[in-house]
């Protein structure tokens, strides 16, 4: 060991120490992301730099580089890489570690004959992440929520749907993308429909992202891919199937097709995001024939949302590089505003009254307040009421309560003043979980591990009251609530909760 040249070595290890430790002393990033990338590009570079060294330079025996080689390859045998969380920090799991259990049985819930409200879409029958009720009992310690039923699932980042004692997702079998019925209150399947197609990706992860939409007897659902399909809630029979990449000459998003389809009369919405009149795409429920399309911006990876705006219907689209209206009717383009600068965009807009709408970006593009008002030609204006790059939603939905948005900013939770942009404060780094706002209480989901915690936000503190671990895995996935029956999943597994209720 002694004719080892060990120069470059403290050469490495000082370059690469100073490059960790100047990242981590840094406090001040427009978005955290860009901490994480920094820190991942200087330990890389030095891991390759070492490697190069003691391999080519470092004057090494033969059989020692061989045992060294073998070293730095051990990691790649024992561990397998699963994605990156949301700060795009690497997520690494055991290789031989055991899957998910088959199926967990909690509390039974055996003659329990209670009507509960359906949750047929993403965020909820309004699709705002807000409920009205049922009143929680805010006292966890003494009535903790109780597990009906755990289960492995297959690879997806959507939610469930629930029509009655019907329960929706989409999975990912092998190099099939299933739609998969569930009995809410037991977890047992009922049936299962598949149509061929996979996405993977190293960033976003594996699997269908849209959440399903139910309506009537039908369910909706849209792979990552781009197969849009119909199908019988009772029996899962397909109905129709449309293949909205091929419908609109659009190219396959970086991270997937991620629209969760919008049911407006007769028809059935999904962001496809081609251009030449093809961005938006409306589908007639019945026959899948194609209704309308219009816009011409690229699709970005938010759903189409339904709202008021200035005594008008108006389909509000998040793009890529614009937010684009509307008419619900015909297509037509209503208004746009230029918004961000190519980076993602998922967050659901929040309308605040008064012709305004808020919408927040991660990747340092921030919030803003527009105000939506009639032109000319029966088209609208939007102008900006204020900007602030304080409060940043990446891809989990924030929700408003008594003019206050509530929601996690770049993996901290926050509270948002609606009047001025002002940020009242942050607390508590929940990663890139989503919530779901129920009466005067909030329920948040955890990134990793996946915890869910229960918040009795006000403008003055974020008051956690109580929190229960639930998965131990990244959990992106948005929630779905059914009276006191609380459905969670990640990629891995889904577990029915029922909540306690005053």
């Amino acid at each position: 060991m002694k004719h080892l040249r060990w120069w470059p070595l403290v050469l490495i290890l000082a370059v690469g120490g100073a490059g960790v430790g100047f990242t981590l002393a840094k406090t001040e990033w427009v978005y955290e992301q860009q901490r994480s990338m920094r820190l991942l590009g200087f330990s890389v570079g030095t891991y390759l730099a070492l490697l190069i060294w003691w391999l080519a330079f470092s004057r090494a025996s033969r059989r020692a580089k061989l045992i060294g080689l073998g070293v730095a390859l051990l990691p790649a045998v024992l561990f397998r890489h699963r994605g990156m969380s949301g700060d795009f920090i690497p997520i690494f799991e055991f290789r031989f570690a055991k899957s998910a259990a088959p199926l967990a049985a909690g509390a039974s819930l055996a003659g329990d004959t209670a009507t509960r409200a359906d949750f047929p879409q993403l965020l909820g029958p309004n699709r705002d992440g807000r409920l009205a009720g049922p009143a929680l009992n805010p006292d966890w310690n003494a009535h903790p929520p109780q597990l009906i039923w755990k289960r492995a699932v297959g690879a997806a980042w959507c939610g469930f749907a629930i029509a009655g004692n019907r329960a929706i997702t989409m999975e990912q079998d092998g190099e099939n993308e299933c739609v998969t019925c569930y009995e809410l209150t037991t977890g047992k399947p009922l049936w299962r429909s598949a149509s061929p197609g996979h996405y993977s990706s190293g960033i976003a992860g594996e699997g269908p992202r849209a959440t399903p939409t139910i309506a009537g007897e039908s369910v909706f659902t849209l792979g990552a891919n781009g197969t849009f399909r119909c199908l019988d809630l009772a029996t899962g029979n397909q109905r129709w199937q449309a293949d909205i990449m091929a419908e609109s000459s659009a190219k396959l998003p970086d991270w997937g097709f991620s629209s969760s389809p919008l049911i407006v009369g007769e028809n059935v919405i999904v962001s496809a995001g081609g251009a030449n009149g093809k961005s938006l795409l409306a589908y007639n429920q019945k026959s899948g024939k194609l209704s309308w399309s219009a816009g011409n911006r690229p699709a970005s990876y938010s759903s189409p949302f339904l709202r008021t705006l200035a005594g008008r219907e108006q389909l509000l689209m998040f793009n890529s590089e614009a937010i684009t209206a509307h008419d619900p009717a015909t297509g037509a383009v209503l208004w746009e505003h230029p918004w961000g600068k190519g980076m993602p965009h998922v967050a659901a807009p929040i309308v605040t009254g008064g012709g305004r709408v808020l919408f927040s970006s991660g990747y340092g593009v921030g919030s803003a307040l527009l105000a939506i008002a009639p032109g000319a030609d029966g088209k609208f204006t939007a102008s900006e009421l204020w900007k602030t790059i304080r409060f940043q939603a990446k891809f989990s939905n924030p929700v408003e309560r008594e003019g206050y948005v509530y929601g996690v900013s770049d993996g901290i939770f926050a509270c948002l003043d609606l009047r001025d942009g002002a940020v009242k404060w942050k607390s508590g780094r929940y990663g890139h979980g989503q919530c779901l706002l129920i009466g005067e209480h909030l329920l948040q989901i955890t990134e990793d591990p996946g915890y869910l915690v229960l918040l009795h936000p006000t403008p003055e503190a974020a008051n956690e009251l109580a929190r229960i671990h639930v998965f131990e895995s990244k959990t992106w996935n948005p929630p779905a609530l059914s009276g006191d029956l609380l459905l969670l999943r990640n990629d891995t597994e889904a577990a029915c909760l029922r909540l306690p209720l005053r």
